[in-house]
């Protein structure tokens, strides 16, 4: 709010990432607050940014230090895979890749802060987004003492112009132009595109702005094969080759990319409530995603099975809203945790011009029995028990009809059941 006082803050931990935006902030929070500004950069595995020109670029722009945090790892093992072993995909295309970073990215932040001996946090998540609610809801679970300053809710810097401008004014050192059209953000898990040509939902995305994979037209006519061990739920191979968590991703990017796997166009709903137009490049998470839920199938009950469906619907807007650090995420981490020891064995996945097509699994777990599902031998399954199931199965039907109910949307003269025979 632009009329609100200001509140006193004397040293700010900014979420910085040396881009446009952020390097703006530092000049603009010591002129504004005459705070000292501490930039704390959180490595995610983020593929647009040299981490180790950062250092002096963030002192150029005005602040007194600069804390790099190397999280892949963490990122990996402690967010990325717990979202795997739910499912957890937003409308039905989107896989978290922002949502799931943004939580981790704060908790670091206000460790920092503590670190430092900061009052006070900021972000450049503009106020129209999820990623301002993301950031500021983790403060406050962590540490709500911490005052948390948005600078796009309050300066009158409306573009990429206005910024530029204002970097110029202050001698800043950006090398962002007005060229730059669009707003991407990208970590170990995705990256993302937005702005520009995507502005209008009509437009088809141009090919210049993929960043990690390959067109499916352009990718190889001859189709590749992986293969990805899991453990209680847990990738812990590639093709036989054991790997970190954030190894695995890092391979699966490239081999997936290479194959123009992993690309969504979509319009989603905001938690802010407007729509926007995203395009997202999640190569290796399709791949991780498509697998598991291949190795669920073999190994997994029918009901556990259909219950953690719904189950990983909550838990996804649970993410995306930035409600991480609550106890019900924590709560039905719990179940999904329960069900996955049987989650162990080897998927095999042909990949084909954006394509993934499964090639065969297996699991020393597997509820699949030939002798059961066949249609041969009965001394497993006898058929002639299903008579009685599909009676029971189908007895409310069968009451609504002789009751003389109507069939739900369909308009049909009644029989006369008086003398329908009893069974």
């Amino acid at each position: 709010m632009k009329n609100k006082p200001r509140p006193t803050v004397k040293k700010v931990v900014l979420a910085y990432s040396g881009g446009l935006d952020t390097s703006v902030i530092v000049p603009w929070l010591k002129e504004n607050y005459g705070c000292e500004v501490v930039c704390f950069c959180a490595n995610v595995g983020q593929t647009d940014e040299d981490l180790s020109r950062l250092e002096k670029k963030a002192l150029d722009s005005g602040a007194s230090q600069l804390i790099v945090h190397d999280m892949r790892e963490e990122f990996a093992t402690e967010y990325i895979l717990p979202m795997l072993k739910v499912g957890a995909v937003y409308e039905h295309k989107y896989l978290l890749g922002t949502s799931i970073a943004r939580p981790l990215i704060a908790k670091h932040m206000v460790e920092v802060a503590h670190l430092v001996g900061a009052d006070g946090v900021a972000h450049g998540a503009t106020g129209k987004g999820n990623d301002q609610v993301r950031f500021e809801l983790t403060v406050m679970a962590l540490d709500p003492r911490l005052q948390i300053i948005a600078p796009w809710r309050e300066w009158d810097i409306r573009s990429r112009e206005d910024a530029i401008n204002y970097a110029a004014k202050h001698n800043i050192p950006v090398t962002a132009t007005v060229k730059s059209i669009y707003s991407r953000d990208s970590n170990l898990w995705h990256i993302s595109h937005e702005g520009g040509l995507l502005e209008d939902p009509w437009n088809e995305p141009e090919e210049i702005m993929y960043q990690i994979s390959t067109s499916p037209e352009s990718a190889p006519d001859e189709p590749g094969y992986v293969e990805i061990e899991f453990e209680s739920g847990n990738p812990i191979s590639v093709d036989g080759e054991k790997l970190s968590p954030a190894k695995i991703i890092e391979k699966l990017n490239a081999i997936g990319g290479a194959h123009g796997i992993g690309r969504v166009d979509l319009v989603e709903n905001r938690l802010v409530g407007m729509k926007s137009h995203g395009v997202y490049e999640t190569p290796g998470g399709t791949i991780l995603l498509y697998a598991h839920r291949d190795l669920e199938s073999l190994v997994l009950d029918r009901e556990t099975s259909h219950y953690k469906e719904q189950i990983a619907i909550k838990w996804t807007d649970l993410v995306y809203n930035g409600q991480w650090f609550t106890p019900l995420r924590e709560a039905l981490d719990a179940f999904v945790l329960s069900t996955q020891g049987p989650v162990t064995g080897v998927v095999r996945l042909k990949l084909y011009k954006g394509n993934i097509i499964t090639a065969g699994r297996k699991s020393p777990f597997s509820l699949y029995r030939e002798d059961f599902a066949t249609f041969g031998e009965e001394d497993v399954y006898d058929q002639s028990h299903a008579e009685g199931f599909i009676r029971l199965f189908g007895l409310s039907m069968k009451v609504q009809a002789l009751n003389g109910l109507p069939v739900s949307g369909l308009d049909m003269p009644k029989p006369d059941y008086s003398k329908f025979k009893r069974d």
